[in-house]
């Protein structure tokens, strides 16, 4: 008979020989790093989030027609997606923290070509350079805070930046509101939404320039005694010097057995399926519709029977939802396993989907009613997808990947994302003026049906382990067969 062992859950995490966090003064610069950060989640929802109410004076100004709409839309998302795969790539040699730097450098210049562009072309430029810049963040970011973050807190340290991105998208609508109501009666009020985006691009790059690198990269590149200075600076003495001799451990593991890049994935079974899950994760969550919504909300508000200023304020409402479900996501991420969360978010927002077809459906034009149920459905279903599915989403596709190949991953993983997002929000204006409100939500409902169903059966847990823990079973394939028990 063998005996159990001592400490079930720390045996589980692969880190049973870690003393505990503390607090102190190196837990407030672990916080202070994450927020600098995480100021890239804020530029990627400002963004994304600002061609929501600056779409309709932008096309009476240039004179877009709904494919020309769609297209201004989708080539950031074009650019995110290119930024996601190839910028997530540069950084395993660059470093996260020296990736960041330019990305904020992107943000930048992006916007100044938006706010100046004279015609379709330029805007065109600039909106595809502020993709460049949101699919790198949207790569680097996670990847950085998950290298950086403590296992036992990790979730809720990386689903920060998935917070900062819905605060991101908040803060442009209410920008939008506030200046499409004062404004917007002004030629050219799209350039002065489009133009706050400058502020916190600012404010990440001079403060990427005190944050330190990575630990975990810094060890993949042998720089030993730099990760351990880093580790100390945010974690107590006694759990830094035990922590790095389990990553250093690993890593030098990791450099006898594998190579790095997409060749040494393919010649794995299990991190093929790895890879797999986490396209499936990235590219179901775009099905949702979440950023149709979040882009195209004024249009949806409007076709239910808003008014176009009226469609302006009553669009904060899905983004103050968002924010709320973000800080109920980062509660939970620690106590409610992951692939509870994720199955969970599936079911509700193909419930909130039917729901909402069925309103568009029954409820007739021109209802009193109409819009503010439709209105009230669409807050309920935003509120679904950030509680159980954006947060949950964005921190395992930085948890499931092993060192060696996680910017790959997530790269690849974040490309399939944006180019999903990219094909939907140029699709949606002709999907929705060709099937209507219940038609789109209708579609919607079935496919999240399907990802309830996908994540039930292939979704891996990693709450509570270690990055290293995750890494061994993931590569033998016990993460597949344990975790889903």
């Amino acid at each position: 008979m063998t005996n159990a062992p001592a400490n079930p859950a720390a045996e589980r995490s692969g880190a049973a020989e870690l003393p505990p966090l503390t607090s102190g003064p190196h837990s407030k610069r672990l916080g202070m790093v994450a927020l600098v950060a995480t100021f890239g989640g804020l530029l990627f929802g400002y963004d994304t989030g600002v061609i929501n109410g600056a779409l309709l004076p932008m096309s009476e100004e240039l004179g877009l027609d709904e494919k020309s709409e769609g297209t201004v839309t989708s080539t950031l998302l074009i650019g995110a997606a290119f930024g996601a795969v190839s910028i997530g790539r540069l950084s395993d040699g660059w470093g996260r923290r020296k990736t960041i730097l330019p990305l904020a450098v992107l943000f930048f210049v992006g916007t100044l070509a938006c706010v100046f562009a004279p015609g379709l072309a330029v805007l065109l430029v600039g909106r595809f350079l502020l993709g460049l810049a949101v699919g790198g963040a949207s790569t680097v970011v996670p990847v950085f805070l998950a290298e950086l973050a403590p296992y036992e807190i990790r979730g809720s340290l990386s689903g920060r930046n998935e917070l900062m991105i819905v605060i991101g998208q908040l803060a442009a609508f209410i920008v939008n509101a506030i200046l499409g109501n004062t404004l917007g009666h002004l030629d050219g009020v799209w350039r002065i939404m489009l133009a706050v985006c400058a502020i916190p691009a600012i404010f990440l790059f001079f403060g990427m320039l005190r944050v330190p690198e990575s630990p975990r990269w810094l060890i993949s590149k042998g720089r030993y005694d730099e990760a351990l200075e880093v580790l100390k600076t945010v974690r107590s003495e006694e759990r830094a010097e035990a922590e790095m001799d389990e990553v250093e451990r690993v890593s030098r593991l990791e450099a006898t057995e594998h190579k790095t890049g997409i060749s040494s994935v393919l010649t794995n079974k299990w991190l093929v399926r790895i890879l797999l899950v986490g396209i499936a994760l990235a590219v179901f969550q775009q099905l949702t519709g979440i950023n149709s919504v979040m882009y195209y909300g004024q249009i949806i508000l409007r076709d239910a029977g808003f008014g176009a200023d009226a469609a302006l304020i009553a669009n904060i409402a899905p983004g103050v939802i968002a924010v709320v479900g973000g800080f109920i996501a980062l509660w939970m991420m620690e106590k409610i396993n992951r692939r509870t969360t994720v199955i969970t978010g599936y079911s509700l927002v193909t419930i909130f989907h039917v729901l909402i077809g069925l309103s568009a459906m029954y409820f007739p034009e021109g209802s009193t009613a109409r819009p503010f149920v439709i209105l009230v459905l669409i807050v309920c279903f935003v509120g679904s997808m950030q509680t159980f599915l954006n947060v949950a989403t964005w921190v395992l596709l930085s948890e499931i990947f092993p060192l060696h190949m996680r910017a790959v991953g997530v790269g690849v993983s974040v490309f399939c994302m944006w180019t999903t997002n990219a094909l939907l929000s140029w699709a949606f204006p002709s999907l929705i003026a060709g099937i209507g409100i219940n038609g789109s939500f209708f579609s919607f409902a079935a496919v999240n049906a399907v990802a309830a169903l996908v994540m039930w059966k292939f979704l891996p847990e990693t709450r509570g382990r270690s990055l290293e823990a995750v890494e061994k079973d993931v590569t033998t394939g016990a993460i597949f067969t344990v975790n889903n028990k």
